[in-house]
């Protein structure tokens, strides 16, 4: 069963493309929270986000007990916000590697897709959410500064979305 819906898939992969680095978080077995910067390789036609991962992470012990993640992508200069929540795990894919692999990955894995703790994280997304406000930084701070003075919330400063599993 699809979570997301064929137009929310592409909605959501036009809005993280050209976000390089997602902030992806996990809960350790005390459900203290922390997080990392990682690279979206991709996301696919089935909802799931594609990341390259060392084995010798920390954080990737944790996803055993606690599969349950999130990531954020933030484009400031765009005013895009971007949070996507689902269930990691880490695979060794070689076929799936190879397809991925590009020469930026290299400067962390010197050795390619033979690197013995080279490892793929699968991210199936539940769901997601963004706030986009399409605006220039003149249009929103003025929006925000007559919401400031009027006591009234802002209007028109943007969209907000929510799709997949609530």
């Amino acid at each position: 069963m699809a979570l997301f819906t064929k137009d929310e898939l592409d909605d959501l992969r036009e809005k993280v493309k050209d976000v390089k680095f997602g902030m992806f978080t996990t809960a350790d077995a005390s459900r203290s929270m922390s997080s990392r910067p990682l690279t979206n390789q991709q996301l696919d036609d089935e909802g799931n986000m594609w990341f390259f991962i060392s084995d010798e992470q920390a954080f990737t012990r944790e996803l055993v007990d606690n599969p349950s993640v999130n990531i954020t992508f933030t484009d400031v200069d765009d005013h895009l916000y971007v949070s996507v929540s689902g269930r990691a795990e880490m695979l060794r894919d070689r076929q799936k590697a190879q397809e991925l692999w590009n020469p930026m990955v290299k400067a962390w894995f010197p050795d390619g897709v033979d690197d013995p703790h080279l490892a793929l994280l699968k991210v199936h997304a539940q769901s997601a959410e963004y706030w986009d406000t399409g605006n220039s930084k003149m249009v929103t701070l003025f929006a925000m500064a007559k919401a400031a003075i009027t006591g009234q919330p802002p209007k028109h400063v943007g969209e907000h979305k929510t799709m997949g599993v609530q």
